[in-house]
């Protein structure tokens, strides 16, 4: 696998506070440079962003902590047989309303999937009967549901409540993957949608890959240690961490460093950075094959995606 000049790792929000980015560069050693994590900033730009900090030709890898694909049950209601070739059309012509998060319970459509806008006599059942499927299970994408090391994540078009992912994924889709996709200049490919990784890894690339950074805890042996909003645990943490980037031939800037053995600091924003660097580990973790990128089952492949690293331990669809 060849291995890319500049991987990044975004933890995403619908709050630009909390979109926080980490990122490594390749030495000419072959170890990857990493320093503290920033602030991710704009989605419409973070692309053009990354691609002026590497030189022409080469390659770029860039994950991003919301889903990239569409539930099966869903695509198949809405007679959708490919993800990328309808992400350039949402939010236009007969999907113009697809980004508009439906306030009532009749709003909602194949055509306008996402709910509730806001808190207040919702339900889940609502989006199943608004979007005629038969069980919750059915909102879920294989990747998404849970398996031995961690539970479900949240359903994509549920945008209710602090672990919903919906409207994360409205901004990156809407103001990032789709315009890029339309950019030829940025040689944008969305992993595992344009193929294998090491088949996408080629110069001059620009290769988007969904991650999910509570996954790379379980893989990294980050997982089961209290629950990283504290910073006390966070902390508990970084003899890990410092021996993972050892591992992965890492080299930490001294600031990161520093950060790594105080949990990221006590602020609103720490856990998101700890995210960040997670997510950016356990991508190098793929990288340097210690981690296999995992693939979707075939029969749900061109709609579902994949997260980054997950090895084929998800419940089969029921």
């Amino acid at each position: 696998m060849i291995l890319p000049i500049l991987v990044a790792h975004a933890d995403w929000s619908v709050d630009r506070r909390k979109r926080w980015l980490a990122l490594a560069e390749l030495q000419p050693r072959g170890d990857y440079a990493a320093a503290l994590p920033q602030p991710a900033g704009a989605a419409d730009t973070l692309l053009y962003r990354l691609r002026a900090l590497a030189a022409p030709g080469s390659i770029i890898l860039a994950g991003f902590d919301f889903p990239i694909g569409l539930p099966a049950a869903y695509a198949r209601r809405a007679g959708i047989e490919a993800f990328l070739p309808c992400l350039e059309q949402f939010g236009h012509g007969e999907w113009a309303d697809f980004y508009r998060v439906a306030e009532k319970p009749e709003q909602i459509s194949l055509h306008r999937p996402f709910y509730p806008q806001r808190p207040g006599g919702t339900s889940i059942h609502h989006l199943l009967e608004g979007l005629g499927l038969a069980s919750r299970h059915e909102l879920y994408r294989v990747c998404e549901r849970a398996h031995l090391d961690r539970g479900a994540a949240a359903p994509l078009f549920w945008t209710l409540g602090a672990q919903q992912v919906g409207k994360a994924a409205i901004t990156g889709w809407r103001d990032m993957l789709a315009p890029a996709l339309r950019d030829p200049e940025l040689r944008l490919a969305i992993w595992p949608f344009a193929g294998e990784l090491d088949e996408v890894l080629t110069p001059g690339a620009l290769v988007v890959a969904e991650t999910y950074p509570a996954e790379a805890a379980h893989f990294l042996g980050l997982a089961g240690r209290g629950s990283k909003r504290e910073q006390a645990v966070r902390r508990q943490h970084a003899e890990r961490l410092l021996s993972l980037a050892w591992e992965l031939r890492v080299v930490l800037d001294p600031d990161l460093d520093e950060a790594i053995r105080d949990g990221f600091g006590a602020d609103g924003m720490a856990e998101d950075r700890y995210d960040s660097f997670v997510g950016l580990l356990g991508m190098l973790a793929v990288l340097r094959e210690r981690q296999p990128a995992g693939a979707p089952p075939p029969a749900v492949a061109p709609v579902e995606g994949w997260i980054l690293g997950m090895a084929g331990k998800a419940s089969p669809a029921r």
